[in-house]
């Protein structure tokens, strides 16, 4: 799931900000995994942040020993391997379904080689332009305009990657409660209607635990999250070998005389002619491909969390710190890959846009299955009020940063964000949709275009004929083209194929 907010502390909202980056004597609290709630909740004045001590004259910015990082470099490849995985992941398969094999995965390996590099773009313009906060690098770079930018793709991110986790309770939910209570015919019933059911847990679950002003279990959660995850990738493998082609089994049962097979429930809505076979495709190019890139970005976004993870990092340096991406990019750039494949050679190009929702269509709920339909509703209902805390955080501070906390205020915001992300999931038909406008637009201004710019702007001490920043403006129009052309195709697509039905 992605989660722009791992990180590091626990940090109440009526704290003062200032007092975790002004003085020498830093007062810890244990750690956790809750990097960008920070970002949100400090601002502070460029001028009194004392990160850059003049008694440091011959060290990097923020590669200092003023304040030093306490998490060690394999927690923080976890870190960040956590911060990237995210349910995209669940729409990999139908991104390869609509490419083919071989153009997804150069889709893969370049997108996954653009974000490692914005990251060293975004982590060599954090020691030059003195800070640690993309909000406030925004700020220093472009004034408001840069801040409100920055802060407006985070949430839109944030509310793109909750969009996504309530997407996957409207779709798995009823499937768990049907299996549990073993009903087959489901026609009327409202408890397995997925629109009621995420207003349900909204209200019962999500909405509580929103509320409150501190999230101490979001370690629990992160972690959580990244083990589903890695098990739905096993269970994904295994059920490979486990499900006959669905081609093959509509065969046999178009070749059946006089009704002697009747065909499986299990495989009903899989009517296909002989002529199709279940070999796999390479490159497919059809009105469904224009989503593969925005999924792709929107799997790979983990920027908001860089820089708190590069803050905690012990022994920090920028050096070590591109270590650390390098490993958690490529373990989730093998996770994505092994994930959307055997998604894919399972079915074909029958794949829905939420992988899970697939295996409903074609067999019967097991005890495997369950499980991880249960695992994973666990852990989207648990992260969403985390996703919803640095977007009511960063929401509240544009507004009324100068005023004492409220409890009114800090109830409405949240329901306000709850109620617009409910009537995003109720009305919009697909989760592909979700993936592909959000990464199309926010995830491309996360990865392309915000890191480029605010390098080309703060890195001072390179010439704008440098190598450097001549691959920076490529990366930045790169970025504009992909942004623009997915965004134009995205709603062609909607607008000649509306309205968007399946999962």
């Amino acid at each position: 799931m992605k989660k722009a907010e791992m990180g590091r502390f626990s940090i109440s909202p009526d704290e003062d900000s200032s007092s975790y980056s002004s003085n020498s004597d830093f007062n810890y609290s244990y750690p956790t995994k809750q990097a960008a709630l920070k970002s949100h909740y400090a601002d502070v004045d460029p001028e009194n942040q004392n990160f850059l001590l003049e008694s440091n004259v011959g060290k990097k910015k923020y590669e200092t020993d003023f304040h030093p990082g306490t998490t060690s470099f394999g927690m923080s490849v976890f870190n960040l391997s956590n911060a990237i995985v995210g349910s995209g992941i669940l729409g990999l398969s139908y991104a390869m379904a609509n490419t083919g094999i071989a153009l997804f995965i150069i889709l893969l390996t370049f997108v996954s080689i653009f974000s490692l590099y914005s990251v060293h773009l975004l982590l060599k313009t954090a020691n030059e332009g003195g800070s640690l906060l993309y909000e406030q690098l925004g700020h220093k770079a472009f004034g408001m305009v840069g801040k409100l930018t920055a802060s407006g793709s985070i949430t839109m991110q944030n509310i793109g990657a909750m969009s996504s986790y309530l997407f996957i309770v409207k779709y798995e939910l009823p499937l768990v409660i049907q299996a549990l209570m073993n009903i087959e015919d489901t026609n009327g019933l409202w408890y397995l209607n997925g629109d009621y059911l995420v207003l349900l847990v909204s209200l019962v679950l999500i909405l509580p635990l929103s509320l409150l002003r501190n999230l101490g279990y979001l370690g629990y959660t992160s972690g959580l999250s990244l083990l589903c995850m890695m098990f739905f990738l096993i269970v994904v493998i295994f059920k490979k070998f486990q499900i006959p082609c669905p081609a093959e089994i509509a065969f046999l049962v178009n070749e059946t005389v006089n009704g002697s097979l009747a065909q499986p429930a299990a495989f009903v809505g899989f009517n296909r002619t002989e002529s199709d076979s279940c070999q796999p495709r390479y490159f497919i190019f059809n009105s469904q491909t224009v989503y593969a890139v925005p999924i792709l970005t929107f799997s790979f976004v983990c920027h908001p969390a860089i820089l708190p993870i590069y803050e905690e990092l012990k022994g920090r340096s920028r050096r070590r710190m591109m270590n650390v991406s390098k490993i958690s990019f490529f373990a989730m750039f093998l996770m994505y890959l092994l994930a959307a494949l055997f998604g894919y050679l399972t079915f074909y190009e029958h794949v829905e846009s939420e992988l899970l929702h697939t295996y409903s269509s074609v067999m019967e709920t097991d005890i495997l299955l369950l499980i991880v339909r249960l695992a994973v509703l666990v852990a989207v209902t648990l992260t969403v009020p985390v996703v919803i805390f640095p977007i009511r955080s960063s929401i509240t501070h544009l507004l009324c940063a100068s005023k004492e906390f409220s409890w009114w205020r800090h109830s409405v915001i949240t329901v306000s964000i709850l109620v617009f992300t409910n009537l995003l999931v109720i009305f919009v038909p697909n989760i592909r949709d979700i993936f592909g406008f959000i990464g199309a637009s926010a995830a491309a201004m996360l990865i392309f275009i915000l890191p480029s710019a605010f390098y080309i702007k703060l890195v001072k001490k390179e010439s704008m004929k440098s190598v450097q920043k001549i691959g920076a403006m490529f990366f930045l129009l790169s970025g504009i083209v992909v942004m623009t052309g997915s965004m134009a195709l995205i709603v062609l697509d909607w607008v000649h194929n509306a309205p968007g039905g399946g999962h």
